[in-house]
């Protein structure tokens, strides 16, 4: 287990940052002290920085080969990552209010689903996609189980919303939420406003392109494909 000390301690401060505020009582006492938007506003950057320093602790820790790189990985993750940012970007601020990036103090409107009807989890479909291309890019135990763990927690999250979604909607409402808005992602654009896909879109492949030129610098490992 030497050299897998900074590896083994980040995952253990990201579990208790993500398990502690998931007990009960225990989100809705945070909200209540430090206010919604400032809650969440540490959230995300403690959760940020969390994940950049689980990757650089990944980094260090000693290489286990599991399987070895291929190019059809490289071609796989630059082609999937883009449709994952994609779902992120439109999945933030999602009219649907019980899954990830959702709008809590909103009723679902079910005649104007919006990027709901294209998946009603895209944010956390957006980290499984991220998560396995990058799983399958790096073959190593430490990245393995870092892209795996992200992978599991992504699709098991799904579930765990619905769940919540079932116990305040009436069996009428969750099953027109399950009629407009699927689990799993298929092309629904003529729900999408134009404007909101144009702009999101555009934001997307910009962040693409400037995440496309740092992954060398920032990461140490480039994913070009030629």
């Amino acid at each position: 287990m030497a050299g897998w000390g900074e590896y083994l301690l980040v995952w253990l401060v990201f579990l208790v940052t993500h398990l502690l505020p998931s007990r009960k009582g225990m989100r809705a006492w945070l909200i209540g002290v430090l206010g919604r938007r400032l809650y969440f506003s540490i959230y995300g950057t403690v959760s940020l920085v969390l994940l950049v320093w689980m990757i650089v602790a990944a980094a260090h820790a000693p290489y286990v080969e599991i399987w070895a790189a291929a190019d059809w990985q490289r071609w796989l993750a630059n082609i999937v990552v883009p449709l994952a940012l994609w779902l992120a970007i439109m999945g933030i601020g999602i009219g649907y209010p019980h899954t990830l990036g959702g709008r809590r103090a909103q009723v679902f409107d079910v005649n104007n689903p919006g990027m709901a009807a294209v998946t009603r989890h895209p944010v956390l479909w957006a980290l499984a996609l991220w998560s396995l291309v990058h799983m399958l890019a790096n073959g190593d135990l430490a990245h393995v189980i870092l892209f795996g763990g992200f992978l599991i927690m992504a699709l098991l999250a799904m579930p765990v919303f619905d769940r919540r979604a079932q116990r305040v909607l009436s069996d009428a409402q969750w099953a027109e939420v399950r009629r407009v808005a699927p689990l799993l992602p298929h092309p629904a654009f003529s729900h999408l406003n134009r404007r909101n896909l144009a702009w999101r879109s555009a934001t997307a492949v910009v962040i693409y392109l400037i995440a496309y030129q740092l992954h060398q610098p920032v990461i140490g490992v480039s994913p070009e494909i030629f």
